[in-house]
């Protein structure tokens, strides 16, 4: 995969997603190691998001990973705190900002699975 793909995968991943609700701040520049390396940025501040392709030098936090355990951490299906306790994410500065984007993860899969539940019921009236 390269960097172009991942940081794709990741900006899809972070703003198709619901943050209704999403109550925090925080700007982490991601760190890929291995194949398709490279650094991005997301930040969410005044709610507003920002996905970035480059490094972000006022930053809160750096996560370090994987390409393919930061799109699991992005899409949901790996949580960052059980990433970081295994040693598959390394964070570097405020681990509180670090955790305000796993808390954002969460607002965004449960909004996702109120549209998705709100999709189903719609379909079973017609």
């Amino acid at each position: 995969m390269t960097y172009e793909e991942i940081f794709s995968q990741a900006k899809e991943a972070f703003t198709g997603g619901d943050i209704t609700g999403y109550k925090g701040d925080f700007a982490i520049q991601v760190n890929i190691t291995g194949e398709g390396e490279g650094a991005f940025y997301i930040a969410f501040k005044d709610n507003a998001l920002d996905v970035a392709p480059y490094e972000y030098y006022d930053r809160d936090a750096i996560l370090i990973a994987s390409a393919e355990d930061f799109i699991k951490i992005a899409d949901g299906s790996l949580n960052a705190v059980a990433a970081f306790t295994t040693g598959r994410l390394k964070v570097e500065g405020s681990i509180d900002k670090a955790l305000e984007l796993q808390k954002m993860i969460e607002v965004m899969s449960k909004n996702g699975k109120k549209a998705d539940k709100a999709a189903k019921k719609t379909a079973k009236k017609k």
